[in-house]
């Protein structure tokens, strides 16, 4: 199915355009009609294009606002750590509350909520750390995304997120527990 969408939107809609441009082109007598024919045709590529890349803009543009209302991450409880709590990249390692221990001190939880599902894809996705002895919430990070959108083809799907994934819940850990004993 992807390879015959494929082929529709980047063959047959093109050639189709062009087909129809040469053919009023050639009825066309004046050099005014010649030009708006190859005007039309100027505008149904952009047209074209912006079917293809004007949600994505229009998406992304929403992620940047969101982001901008309360992405990003915030600390409530900074917690010291031995040295030895900490792997060689300097994270505690800990897991999400269906993996993590009955016994482990703290573990993170996340939730999705998606504003528009299936392609292209708009959502919310908040990371929080708590500590299980009073289940206090340390910090969280809240990060927005789309997904998707492209036109079909052989490619991979564009994303955009804010912040990026990695900053996201990357720094989150870092963030929250400190090395040291002060």
């Amino acid at each position: 199915m992807s390879l015959l969408l494929f082929i529709f939107y980047w063959i047959v809609i093109p050639v189709l355009g062009l087909m129809v441009t040469f053919w009023l082109f050639s009825l066309a007598k004046s050099p005014l009609i010649k030009l708006l024919v190859i005007a039309s045709f100027a505008a149904f590529l952009w047209g074209f294009w912006w079917i293809a890349d004007g949600e994505q803009l229009q998406l992304d543009k929403q992620v940047r606002e969101l982001c901008a209302k309360d992405g990003g991450i915030k600390v409530y409880e900074t917690v010291r750590l031995p040295a030895e709590r900490f792997d060689q990249y300097g994270n505690v390692g800990i897991l999400d509350k269906k993996h993590a221990k009955p016994t482990d001190e703290y573990y993170y939880e996340t939730e999705v909520h998606y504003y528009l599902q299936g392609n292209p894809t708009l959502l919310r996705s908040r990371t929080w750390i708590v500590r299980r002895s009073d289940g206090k919430i340390l910090g969280e990070s809240i990060r927005y995304g789309r997904g998707g959108g492209d036109l079909p083809g052989p490619w991979q799907g564009s994303s955009f997120s804010c912040p990026s994934i990695a900053d996201a819940e990357g720094r989150l850990e870092s963030s929250v527990f400190l090395k040291g004993n002060k």
